[in-house]
């Protein structure tokens, strides 16, 4: 199975649903509340997880087992009871509306693939086996958050404010030998120490100096 790959932004403005209650659904819900969605559970029980979020008001709560028309108004649902029949009733369901589907431990029944996600800030490092071993994808995972760590979240940062000056700024034929030296440069390592002062001078100095055509 072939999938194209996308990233899913502003989901803070759509409805997003998960039905089912138990620690699945949790880990469903613990994804999309990475990315700030507006989530909705519907299941009349829930794990402890799921529980305290609701206590603290952090999703919203449909006490009682999914029903025809629960879909409506929604971008995307996740179904993730431990009932294949109910589960079967969600996918057709979506399926009739047009409504991003993902229905676990199913890849058959799915619109959407959700992968083991690494993040670092606005970095996203997204792993998937289209359905066919969720274990080889957290072992990716796990060997890319060692590989990338905290680091790159205050280099993305960085290279965004100099990408937004490299383009009012520098001429495009030079862009390229920039970002090559940015990328040679310590500024990730002196970010990685610590020194944010010290990254962005650096990155400061090789701007200067591509501006001013010494390099």
């Amino acid at each position: 199975m072939k999938g194209y790959p996308i990233v899913l932004v502003h989901l803070d403005r759509a409805r997003c649903l998960v039905v089912g209650g138990g620690v699945v659904a949790a880990r469903k819900v613990a994804g999309l509340q990475a990315v700030d969605a507006r989530i909705t559970v519907i299941s009349p029980d829930l794990c402890p997880d799921l529980q305290d979020l609701a206590t603290r008001g952090e999703i919203d709560i449909v006490r009682r087992a999914y029903q025809e028309g629960d879909l409506e108004g929604a971008f995307l649902v996740i179904a993730a009871t431990d009932d294949p029949v109910v589960n079967q009733q969600i996918w057709e369901e979506a399926q009739a509306r047009n409504i991003l589907v993902n229905v676990v431990d199913n890849p058959d029944c799915c619109t959407f693939i959700a992968p083991a996600v690494a993040r670092r800030g606005s970095l996203t490092l997204a792993i998937s086996t289209a359905g066919r071993s969720p274990a080889l994808a957290r072992h990716l995972r796990q060997r890319l958050e060692q590989e990338f760590g905290p680091p790159y979240g205050p280099f993305v940062e960085l290279l965004g404010e100099l990408r937004a000056r490299t383009l009012a700024e520098l001429p495009l034929p030079r862009h390229q030998a920039f970002w090559d030296q940015i990328f040679r440069s310590d500024v990730l390592d002196l970010l990685a120490s610590g020194d944010d002062a010290g990254a962005r001078r650096c990155a400061e100095n090789i701007l200067a100096a591509h501006l001013s055509g010494d390099v």
